[in-house]
């Protein structure tokens, strides 16, 4: 009897398979072995889609923040005031909780970029999305100012600070250390932006 070739399912349920695994078990479960069980795919065919762990990983990574990049455009020409949607993108950046998967992603992927062997086209895909959320601020920080409700800043160099802030915090929070609550990572950001911002603040 001929054995019937099941066809693979679609990448982004690949993908988004492998972000439910991450959430629910760790990225110390996940081998392409264990994906393979959950989507009906053998680890030599999923190696033959992604090529190699790495490659699946950035690659769900890039999934995830495409999803994320949808929600940030959508504050961008979202209604209610500049200071508003800055809050709404810290908020969309700092991680859930404790071992929030996409973070957990990132530093995954961040790790494994250090490597001397880590593809330079995979360091390159890594830095469009930083690039992406710092355009996005950049011209969210500009628009504030343009509007009169943000002090004239650097747009660039405020974005830049405030993203390392923000990365900072949120590393505590996904690793779990003590203190780093995510409501209060939320108060600490929201003070520097005012100190920062605030038409009243120190030149």
């Amino acid at each position: 009897m001929t054995r019937r070739h099941q066809p693979a399912p679609p990448r982004e349920d690949v993908l988004a398979a492998t972000m439910v695994m991450i959430a629910e078990s760790g990225l110390e479960k996940l081998t392409m072995a264990a994906l393979g069980r959950e989507v009906g795919m053998s680890s030599g065919h999923l190696a033959y889609h992604f090529g190699s762990k790495d490659e699946l990983l950035l690659r769900t990574l890039e999934w995830s923040e495409g999803r994320l990049g949808a929600q940030r455009r959508e504050l961008l020409v979202g209604d209610g005031s500049a200071r508003e949607r800055v809050d709404g993108y810290v908020d969309l950046y700092v991680p859930g909780g404790y071992r929030d998967p996409h973070w957990s992603l990132w530093l995954e992927v961040w790790n494994r970029s250090k490597r001397a062997a880590a593809d330079t086209s995979a360091r390159a895909r890594q830095a469009a999305i930083e690039g992406a959320w710092h355009r996005d601020l950049v011209a969210l920080l500009a628009e504030g100012i343009s509007r009169g409700e943000f002090r004239a800043v650097d747009p660039d160099r405020f974005a830049a600070r405030l993203r390392a802030l923000l990365d900072g915090f949120s590393i505590q929070v996904v690793v779990g250390l003590r203190g780093a609550d995510r409501g209060e990572v939320l108060a600490h950001v929201r003070e520097f932006v005012d100190d920062g911002l605030a038409l009243s603040g120190p030149v």
